[in-house]
């Protein structure tokens, strides 16, 4: 076992996320991180285009983020969250519920984002107890994604990643997401739904990530909700991936007229240093749990909700997050992927050319026909970037960049030329 080298020793002993199992196959080592590279054990300084998977917002072994979780380290690690609180995880909730707005009254913390949905799923079906209502049933996005645990994999469309575990789902009503063909039937197909009676509507707001960074209209979502919400029915906007500035405000539901009842948050949660999800309760839900009556109570909970640590990570990165400098870099980028937006879309191969805030995304035109994820363009993009020292991982002919927000113009300049050489 001495003589293997670590990348062998992780192949005989580990499984690893979303990834198509190749006994030969070795992972790269990552020794260390520094603003928006990744340094391996071979020395190679890899730009992590994708903010390793959507997490890390300010860069890698930031100094100001690393002081804050030192100082809390030698102060307390962590305290069961059932009859004990502590101040990282209060200052942390009043600073959210600020980031949401007036409408919100309650956090509940927990693990990741899967849970942050699973705690608006259950509390949205608990409230209709509650109230008496007997509402149960959920409507969602088709090409959704909200997570892998049973519940957040129930309202995620039932592809590949679902396939095993449908007939353990709960059954949800999908609808498309509006554009400017559909938009018409499908606030008619959804107010029809919503006469129904379901308990909750959920949906990724602006941008649905996994399902391949399909992007859409403010104001089609916020007429989806105000028609959800005349029939009483409760709206979960699902932010994991789109809060923390990457549709370019601090919160995608900020670009909305009419606030969600449940904000569902994690991933840039804590800048990317630990796992923390939250989710925000509107004043209307939280009253439902606020009786003191033990059969009204919400119970679920994680052995580690609060974690001191990684609350005081995510008050760090707030402070960052809300900074003038952090303001002007967003903006920056914006401004580049709206160049890119332009220059790529008379490229050949390119379907599709897209951006919003911090996110720029094309489709790969394959011609390949069935479901875009399984395209095997995939793989051969991802090894192209990688040898060029870019992490891009493609979800099937969908290439995307997602960068730290501290990336420089020159490694923004790398990432587009290799782009570039690849379309031509």
């Amino acid at each position: 076992m001495e003589s293997e080298s670590l990348s062998e020793r992780d192949a005989r002993v580990l499984f690893h996320p979303f990834t198509v199992f190749n006994p030969l196959h070795r992972n790269l080592v990552a020794e260390r991180g520094e603003k928006e590279f990744l340094i391996t054990a071979d020395g190679r300084k890899i730009i992590d285009a994708v903010s390793s998977w959507w997490l890390n917002l300010h860069g890698h072994n930031h100094s100001y983020i690393n002081q804050k979780i030192k100082q809390q380290i030698d102060t307390l690690e962590h305290v069961i969250f059932a009859g004990f609180t502590h101040a990282p995880a209060v200052h942390l909730a009043e600073r959210l519920l600020g980031l949401g707005g007036e409408d919100y009254a309650k956090v509940f913390l927990s693990d990741n984002g899967s849970t942050s949905v699973e705690v608006a799923l259950k509390m949205a079906i608990q409230a209709s107890v509650i109230r008496g209502e007997g509402r149960k049933d959920v409507i969602a996005f088709k090409n959704a994604y909200h997570g892998d645990t049973l519940g957040a994999m129930s309202v995620s469309e039932r592809d590949l990643f679902v396939k095993p575990f449908r007939e353990h789902l709960f059954p949800v009503d999908y609808i498309d997401v509006p554009d400017n063909q559909n938009r018409e039937s499908v606030f008619e197909q959804f107010e029809m739904l919503c006469k129904t009676k379901p308990a909750a509507f959920i949906f990724e707001p602006l941008v649905q990530g996994a399902g391949g960074m399909r992007m859409y209209a403010a104001e089609d979502l916020d007429k989806l909700i105000e028609i959800a919400q005349k029939h009483g029915v409760l709206c979960i906007a699902d932010e994991v991936m789109t809060g923390f500035g990457r549709t370019g405000s601090l919160l995608a539901s900020h670009q909305l007229t009419h606030s969600p009842d449940f904000i569902c948050l994690s991933k840039g949660l804590t800048g990317g240093y630990l796992p923390l999800g939250a989710t925000l309760i509107s004043g209307e839900v939280a009253v439902c749990f606020e009786t003191g009556d033990p059969e009204k109570a919400f119970y679920h909970g994680h052995s580690f909700t609060g974690n001191p640590i990684s609350c005081t990570a995510a008050l760090a990165s707030l402070d960052l997050l809300e900074s003038d400098s952090t303001r002007v870099q967003l903006e920056h980028i914006n401004q580049i992927f709206s160049h890119w937006k332009e220059s790529f879309s008379t490229l050949p191969f390119v379907s599709d050319a897209r951006c919003k805030g911090g996110i720029f995304a094309f489709d790969f035109n394959t011609h390949s026909e069935g479901y875009f994820y399984t395209d095997p363009i995939k793989q051969k993009l991802y090894e192209y970037f990688l040898s060029k020292d870019i992490l891009i991982r493609p979800m099937g002919n969908v290439v995307y960049v997602m960068p730290p927000y501290c990336i420089s113009d020159d490694s923004l300049q790398k990432i587009e030329k290799a782009i570039l050489d690849i379309l031509f």
